[in-house]
């Protein structure tokens, strides 16, 4: 018996070191990958190529419903990480384990953004901490506005809109400043899949992932109850019409 549980902790404890061992090569390969990305085109190079598009919006520009919805539904705790946010990431990673596959990425605003300008869309975990590096970058060096600024003007909303201007133009026919709750939280929802949630492609997608934002915002505290009930009722209304 005493034999027998000598051997479970041997084993247990090479398990771990195993983990241990992987975890470093894999934070180690994704160190250099961001150091080589890095290299090649600085952080202020990439800032300035974003600031650089005639379409680019300011974050004044941006009505405050819409800053609301983004970090709601994309990384509600934003303003209190440094770029990574360890609690979503542990989420990430056990429902990625009970999935068998890369399903959620535990990504914040600021990794998004990174992962926007320097990386691919691949789910690689080398990828993941090459992204979390350049988010300490961006956090470090920009403010918490500067990079919500950068962040809408480099995601992808669908229709070939790549930033918010081009696609409150595309979509509503208006400047971003323009934007109604409606208008602002529709829009929140869809760079989470562009290819899915783009209103023109599916209008009743986009209206279910419109409510999801509408309910984040609610649960944390963005919208009161009555502002949240007159929203989701025009999207019911909308919904309708269509």
């Amino acid at each position: 018996m005493k034999k027998m549980i000598t051997c479970v902790k041997c084993l247990a404890f090479l398990m771990l070191a195993v983990v241990v061992c992987s975890g470093f090569c894999i934070i180690n390969e994704g160190y250099q990958i961001y150091q080589d990305a890095v290299a090649e085109v600085s952080l202020e190079e990439k800032v300035g190529e974003v600031q650089s598009k005639d379409t680019y919006t300011d974050y004044e520009d941006l009505p405050e419903t819409y800053v609301n919805a983004i970090i709601a539904v994309e990384d509600h705790r934003f303003y209190d990480h440094n770029g990574i946010d360890l609690i979503a990431i542990c989420r990430a990673v056990i429902h990625d384990i009970q999935a068998g596959a890369f399903v959620e990425g535990g990504s914040t605003i600021p990794q998004q953004l990174a992962k926007n300008l320097y990386f691919s869309q691949e789910k690689e975990l080398t990828r993941k901490v090459a992204e979390a590096f350049v988010a300490l970058d961006f956090k470090r060096e920009y403010t918490d506005e500067e990079i919500l600024e950068l962040y809408v003007n480099s995601i992808y909303f669908g229709d070939g809109y790549y930033d918010v201007a081009s696609a409150c133009e595309g979509y509503f026919d208006k400047e971003p400043s323009e934007m109604t709750d409606y208008e602002c939280t529709l829009l929140a929802g869809i760079p989470n899949a562009p290819s899915v949630y783009a209103p023109t492609k599916n209008p009743d997608l986009a209206a279910k992932r419109q409510m999801v934002v509408i309910s984040r915002m609610q649960t944390c505290g963005y919208l009161e109850e009555e502002d949240a009930v007159s929203v989701s009722e025009t999207v019911a209304q909308v919904a309708y019409v269509d």
